[in-house]
């Protein structure tokens, strides 16, 4: 519990710094003015509710406002909503559940994907613009490193596969192979007969 103010106060600065600072989106923020979105989280044990103005959103661990829309889920489910075609995908497979008004979640995914994601800029009151600038370019860098790792693994996994599959024998191969085990076992078995045929004779 004590996690939840200090969770909410970074939520509700990051959503305000997100949403609320570019002009070009007050007309998409207007629509949601009013409204009041509550998230359900598994990993957390008490909901987040978003209150939104026209001016900004608060976020509360709790409130006795009714919720116009209720969103169930988890965490890593809310990152894909950055891309709002992921939003009906995600409610058909049962990941993100929606109880409501439908259009509060469809208008925040709207902004949300409208929003100019810059780390730098975020960082900058804390650090300054230099540092952030520099903290946001070295992890870009790491960043790539990493899928460059990641893309280097993959390729090497797919060309080990691909080899063995070129010795892995065809499935013609294996129907031959077969039929030449049942011919040499039916062989053993004529050569065994044979022989105690011989045995009783003496």
């Amino acid at each position: 519990m004590l996690l939840t103010p200090l969770l909410t106060g970074v939520l509700e600065t990051s959503l305000n710094s997100l949403l609320f600072r570019d002009r070009s989106m007050k007309a998409a923020r207007l629509r949601l003015a009013g409204k009041v979105l509550r998230i359900e989280l598994q990993e957390l044990a008490s909901p987040l509710v978003l209150i939104f103005s026209e001016q900004r959103v608060d976020v509360l661990g709790q409130s006795d406002d009714t919720a116009d829309c209720t969103v169930r889920s988890r965490i890593s489910v809310l990152l894909k909503l950055r891309d709002r075609q992921q939003l009906s995908p995600l409610m058909r497979s049962g990941e993100l559940i929606v109880e409501g008004d439908i259009q509060v979640v469809q208008q925040l995914v709207g902004l949300l994907d409208l929003a100019e994601w810059d780390p730098a800029e975020w960082l900058a009151p804390y650090i300054g613009d230099i540092a952030a600038q520099g903290v946001t370019q070295a992890f870009g860098k790491g960043a790539n490193l990493l899928k460059k790792g990641l893309q280097r693994q993959q390729n090497y996994v797919a060309e080990t596969l691909t080899e063995e599959w070129r010795v892995a024998p065809g499935p013609l191969e294996v129907v031959w192979f077969n039929e030449e085990v049942d011919a040499t076992v039916r062989s053993a078995e004529a050569l065994i007969a044979r022989m105690d045929k011989l045995e009783g004779k003496r």
